[in-house]
Parts: C-alpha cells; sequence; structure tokens
C-alpha cells in the first residue's frame, strides 16, 4: 500500500487587499507629510515662538529621534498584539498629538507635541508596512503595492512641504499639525472593515530590557551631537553623551545575542541582503531628511520666496519619485533589486553634487531643479527595491519588526543627518562670519553652510550606494522563490 504527501495549499489572497493598501497608503502619507511639512514651516515657527538657530532642528530631530528609537518596540507590539489594532491605535494617538501640535503656544508645547507624534508613528509605521508584506503574498502584486509604499515615501516628503507652503501662507503654521486630525480619522473608518488582522504565533514575550537600552543609547546619540554645534566636537556634554549611546548600543547588542525573545532577533539584521537594505536606508534617510530641511531654508532665508511658493517649487520632485517608483515596480520582479536601486543611487548622488554649486545668486531652473529631478528619479528607484529587500526571507512571525528595522534606520539616519548636518551647517556659517569680520550671517555665510552640508551628504549617499552594490545579491528569482514559500 502507497501513500503520497499531501501539498499543503497556498493561503487565498485576502479579496479586500487592495481596499487595505488603500487605508494604508493614506496612513503612510500621513506619516511622511508629518516628517517634512514642518521643514517649510519651520522658519515661521521659530520667528513666532522664539526658537534659537540652534535648537530650530529639535522640531524635526524630536519626531524623528522617538519614531525612531521606538520603532522596534512598536514593531514588536504590532507582531503580538495584533497588527490592524496597533495600525488603529497607532492613528488614533497620532492625530491627539497632532492636535496638541497645532495647540501648541511655547517650544516646549511643540517639542512635546513633536515627541508624542514620533511615539506613535512609532506604533503606526511597522504595521503598516507588515500588513504589506502580510498581504500582498504574490510577487507581482507585492512589487506593485511596495510601488505605492515607495511612491509615498518619497514623494510624500515633497508635498507635505507644498502643503506646509499653503497652509503656513493662507492659514497658519499651527494647521501643519491640525491637518493630521481628520486624515487620521478618515484612515481609521476605513481600516475597521477593510483591513485584516494578523499577529504572530509562539513565543510573544516582550524584551523589556533591549527597548530600553536600545532608546535611551540612540537618544543619547542624537542629543550628543547636536551638543557638538555649541560645546563641540570635544566638549565635556557632547563626549559625555556620545559614549554613553556607544555603551548603551554594546549592551543592547549583547541582551539581543543572549535573549530568548530579542526586541531585534540579530538574524534579521545580519542576513546579508537585509543588513545592506537596513544600511542604505540610514545613510538614506540622512541625505535625504536634510536635502529637504536645508533646501527649504535656502528658498526661504536667502532667495526670499514665500513658504507657499518654497512648496510649490519641489513639486517636480513629487512627481519624479511617482513615476521613477512606477517604474521601479516593473522593473524588480524583471531584474532583481541589485542593480535596479544602485541605478537610483548613482542618479542621486550627481542629483546632490549638484547643490554644491549653490551660490545666493542661483535661480531655480539652472541650480536647483536638474538636482531636484535626478534625485527624485533615483530615490524612486531606490526605495522599492529597498522596501522588498528588507522584508526578503522573513515570515509572518517577524515580518513587524523587520519592518520596523528598515523604518528605524531611515528615521535613525533622519534625526542623526539632521542634527550632525545642522551643526555642520551651523559650524561653517559661524566661520564664514568670523572670517570675514562680519556683524551677522548674510546670504553668503548661510549658502557656505549648505553647501558645506551637500558635500557631506553627497559623500554620504555614495557609501550607501557602494554598501547596496556590495551586500545586496539576491536575484529575481530568489525573490520568486522567497514569494511561493511564504504562499505554504
Amino acid at each position: 500500500m502507497t501513500s503520497t504527501s499531501a501539498v499543503p495549499s497556498p493561503v487565498e489572497a485576502d479579496p479586500r487587499r487592495w481596499k487595505a493598501l488603500v487605508v494604508i497608503a493614506i496612513a503612510q502619507l500621513m506619516i511622511v507629510l508629518d516628517a517634512s511639512i514642518v521643514n517649510i514651516a519651520l522658519p515661521s515657527i521659530q520667528a513666532d515662538l522664539g526658537i534659537s538657530d540652534a535648537d530650530r532642528q529639535w522640531a524635526v530631530t524630536a519626531y524623528t529621534l522617538a519614531f525612531g528609537s521606538l520603532l522596534l518596540l512598536g514593531g514588536r507590539i504590532a507582531d503580538y498584539a495584533g497588527r490592524k489594532r496597533v495600525f488603529i491605535i497607532g492613528l488614533t494617538g497620532f492625530a491627539l498629538a497632532s492636535a496638541l501640535g497645532g495647540l501648541a503656544t511655547t517650544s516646549t508645547m511643540l517639542f512635546a507635541s513633536r515627541g508624542l507624534q514620533g511615539v506613535f508613528a512609532a506604533l503606526l509605521a511597522p504595521a503598516a508596512l507588515s500588513l504589506i508584506s502580510v498581504t500582498f503574498t504574490d510577487s507581482k502584486e507585492r512589487a506593485k503595492a511596495f510601488g505605492v509604499y515607495g511612491a509615498l515615501s518619497g514623494g510624500g516628503a515633497a508635498i507635505g512641504l507644498v502643503l506646509g507652503g499653503v497652509l503656513t501662507e493662507y492659514f497658519s503654521w499651527h494647521w501643519c499639525f491640525l491637518v493630521n486630525v481628520p486624515i487620521a480619522v478618515l484612515a481609521i473608518f476605513l481600516a475597521i472593515p477593510n483591513v485584516r488582522e494578523s499577529r504572530a504565533t509562539g513565543n510573544t514575550k516582550y524584551d523589556v530590557p533591549g527597548a530600553i537600552t536600545a532608546t535611551v543609547g540612540l537618544f543619547c546619540l542624537v542629543f550628543g551631537i547636536t551638543k557638538a554645534e555649541s560645546d563641540g566636537w570635544n566638549g565635556t556634554s557632547t563626549v559625555t553623551f556620545l559614549a554613553i549611546s556607544v555603551v548603551l548600543l554594546f549592551v543592547f547588542l549583547f541582551i539581543e545575542y543572549k535573549s530568548t525573545h530579542p526586541l531585534l532577533p540579530l538574524k534579521i539584521v545580519l542576513e546579508r541582503n537585509r543588513g545592506g537594505a537596513y544600511l542604505s536606508s540610514f545613510f538614506v534617510g540622512v541625505g535625504l531628511f536634510s536635502m529637504f530641511l536645508f533646501i527649504s531654508y535656502f528658498f526661504q532665508a536667502v532667495l526670499q520666496y514665500s513658504p507657499l511658493t518654497s512648496g510649490l517649487l519641489f513639486l517636480p520632485f513629487s512627481a519624479g519619485v511617482v513615476i521613477s517608483a512606477g517604474i521601479a515596480s516593473q522593473l524588480l520582479p524583471r531584474f532583481g533589486p541589485r542593480w535596479v536601486t544602485f541605478t537610483g543611487f548613482v542618479m542621486a548622488v550627481i542629483g546632490m553634487s549638484l547643490y554644491i554649486r549653490l551660490t545666493p545668486e542661483s535661480t531655480y531652473v539652472s541650480g536647483i531643479l536638474p538636482s531636484i529631478i535626478l534625485m527624485s528619479l533615483g530615490m524612486g528607484l531606490i526605495f522599492v527595491p529597498l522596501s522588498a529587500t528588507a522584508l526578503y526571507g522573513v515570515g509572518d512571525h517577524d515580518a513587524g519588526v523587520a519592518s520596523a528595522v528598515l523604518n528605524t534606520a531611515q528615521q535613525i539616519g533622519g534625526s542623526i543627518g539632521v542634527a550632525f548636518l545642522n551643526t555642520i551647517a551651523a559650524s561653517a556659517t559661524a566661520a564664514f562670519v568670523v572670517s570675514n569680520n562680519l556683524q551677522q550671517p548674510n546670504a553668503d555665510a548661510l549658502v557656505e553652510g549648505f553647501t558645506t552640508t551637500f558635500m557631506w551628504s553627497t559623500a554620504i549617499l555614495a557609501f550607501a550606494g557602494l554598501v547596496w552594490v556590495v551586500l545586496v545579491r539576491i536575484s529575481k528569482k530568489d525573490l520568486s522563490k522567497n514569494d511561493v514559500a511564504a504562499q505554504f
């Protein structure tokens, strides 16, 4: 008598998956908008609330730091408590924190609200990305879904600058925060009937020591970098906070190595391809966040454009990312992620390097637009394959934390990038003022600071491209095999 092994049937595709993608897209757009919308409003916020040049970066960093340092914990909470449930909780908390920011009357109140936004974004973002991973199991459909996600990740930042310009000029900078409330409410009502719940099974204990050491360590790292602007890189405060961060982050890695239920399973980041994606995402965050911030200041402080005009001038960036993300979603299943994304890095590096030529007399058409077009087309080719590679070979149990690592890498990169490059810009501007015997910074001094940061950003993006092409080796066949395995 013979017997045959039964082959398990593939998991049936969620019939509401495309509606769920719309909901996820709304939430992702809100997160990305909020990360950039403040950049265009920051000169008005700074003047209204009396914030110093050294402290202005906290309007961005308070959000990205809380967001990035808590993302790993947020990813685990989404895995264990239920991704849909955490998604809705994140939307609710984000709306309330945004309302607090919209009502801010002091810099302390503003920075606190930005921190709270970051806390709830740390729940929302990994839940959103992991929902894409577990909802779309077919490689072509997943590529399209990541195409939407990638377009929003890159293009949404520029849309935020446009929206921030409109709200700041015609209403008030307060509405740059209040606008999140109706968006979040809409997403909540659409999520309830259209998003399917999913959660991890098996070991679902939380790694509290890991969460504490990672969060405090990352905070000390960014705070130490910000202290360098006032105290210098050799200053006591700078060295102390940086040293504490190094110790705590090493302790975190030791805890994760020994833990039976790690916050960050090291197998996720030590896999060659995923590790390359995470490292590249970190350096992209450094370059991209700072580019938006300093070009916004160049528009308003040097060229004297209004907030609305400044925002509208970023529209080509949104269009370029949307176009190239759509192209990337078609190229990914055909050619695999390695060279598609490397091409994007080459374009982004060339685009960033063109900013180094800026002078106070530069015009938008000749000085800014070519860079915006090249960078936007490059970023679309980067984001889509990078997101797919970051979740390559990750089972449902770890989908949330793998998504969180990707977001953490980019957000912490953004936090460190803004803090580090703001320090570089301020120092270069101050040196120019002293060497030219100026009473206060003029346009030439400001541009000296900006172009110095663009040199650093160009080198950082080039290094990210090198990391990517060296570490990422998966092919289109590997992606297809991974999708087949995920269906059983």
